[in-house]
């Protein structure tokens, strides 16, 4: 999943004491979690401090990240299942998860196009998938964007217009929210 996955070893143990989730009620109610039955993918979800939120809402939590110092901070947290893996192959069936989100992730993983291809094929006919990212548009993003690359990440940021672009033309419902620097995208797919 991670371009740089070094980085996010070190930083496992005090990740969610330094980086809180900026809005998790609003990806709460961007979700709509229909089928409480159901299974909900974070994918590159390090800590589980987004699918924490999720923990009675639906049968399954899954957090899905390649970086096992991550994956141990998950196992601390009740309901949660932690997922070595990359989120360009995952390992679970077509349509597995009714909804699936990638919180401030996309940026750090290594083939953008390959990632959003495996999401869909694991997205439910009529589920969601919300992406969370800071919007590159906005000038203090593209100087965040600089300092990573000036710490040695491998990020690669992409507007939020083109993330939607990644899940193609034959895909259901797409848009935007934005507030402030932080832009989520939502897709549905057709049920």
């Amino acid at each position: 999943m991670q371009n740089e996955p070094g980085h996010f070893k070190l930083l496992a143990p005090f990740y969610e004491r330094f980086i809180k989730p900026k809005e998790p009620e609003k990806i709460l109610a961007q979700l709509g979690l229909p089928q409480p039955d159901g299974a909900v993918l974070d994918a590159g979800g390090g800590t589980g401090r987004v699918a924490r939120y999720f923990v009675g809402k639906v049968a399954r939590v899954v957090v899905a990240d390649q970086t096992f110092e991550m994956l141990q901070e998950v196992s601390k947290k009740e309901g949660l299942t932690a997922v070595c893996a990359l989120t360009e192959e995952m390992p679970f069936p077509d349509g597995y998860f009714c909804c699936i989100v990638m919180v401030d992730a996309l940026h750090h993983v290594a083939d953008q196009v390959a990632t959003i291809n495996e999401l869909w094929r694991l997205l439910k006919p009529g589920g969601r998938v919300i992406i969370e990212e800071p919007d590159f548009r906005n000038f203090r993003v593209k100087m965040m964007a600089l300092a990573e690359k000036l710490a040695l990440m491998r990020t690669h940021f992409i507007t939020p217009g083109r993330i939607l672009d990644l899940f193609g033309d034959d895909r259901s419902v797409k848009r935007i929210e934005v507030d402030g620097w932080t832009a989520w995208m939502i897709v549905e797919k057709p049920a």
